[in-house]
């Protein structure tokens, strides 16, 4: 147990734990059938598991062009209607293979729209890694190709990860628990 701005913030997985399973699972990537290999990372919280996973992948020999693409799901109140793009990829997708990475499978309704947008554009194949998949959260028929870990239903912090836009920069995925007192 950490204490964080005030808050106690329970460990859920570790740094160590976290850049061994990147490394496992850079290493299932590069046995996949890859050609002319483009990662996109879903921002924002997607940006620190996806420059680790990015390192790792290099440490196989794999070196993938890498962009950018920031999404928003919409619609009032807490009931989504949609996903619209905030922030696009320059590069054409078109006949290449595509990672998408994203830092937590929970509804998959962002994340399918990604894929299916690539392959609207021409990709010649689309796969997904995530560091977390949050099944009991699942409201599509969507799985993660490269799944870092599977995730209790909380509400986790660090490593890219935010609640009020505090906690991204924790070396760590964890749960916050509450004030300290």
């Amino acid at each position: 147990m950490q204490v964080v701005r005030g808050k106690r913030i329970r460990t859920l997985y570790s740094p160590e734990q976290i850049a061994q399973r990147n490394n496992e699972l850079a290493a299932q990537i590069k046995g996949g059938p890859i050609q002319d290999l483009l990662v996109i990372s879903v921002l924002k919280g997607s940006f620190i598991f996806a420059a680790d996973l990015i390192r790792a992948m290099h440490a196989t020999g794999l070196a993938p062009e890498v962009e950018f693409i920031t999404l928003s799901s919409y619609g009032k109140g807490t009931v989504s209607q949609g996903v619209k793009i905030i922030k696009d990829i320059d590069s054409d997708v078109h006949g290449r293979d595509i990672l998408l990475i994203d830092d937590i499978l929970e509804s998959g309704r962002t994340l399918r729209f990604a894929k299916e947008l690539m392959y609207e554009r021409g990709a010649r194949h689309v796969t997904i890694a995530v560091l977390l998949d949050k099944r009991v959260k699942r409201q599509t028929e969507l799985e993660a190709d490269y799944v870092g870990f599977e995730c209790p239903d909380y509400f986790v912090v660090g490593y890219g990860m935010d609640v009020a836009y505090a906690f991204r920069e924790l070396p760590f995925v964890g749960v916050v628990e509450g004030d300290d007192e």
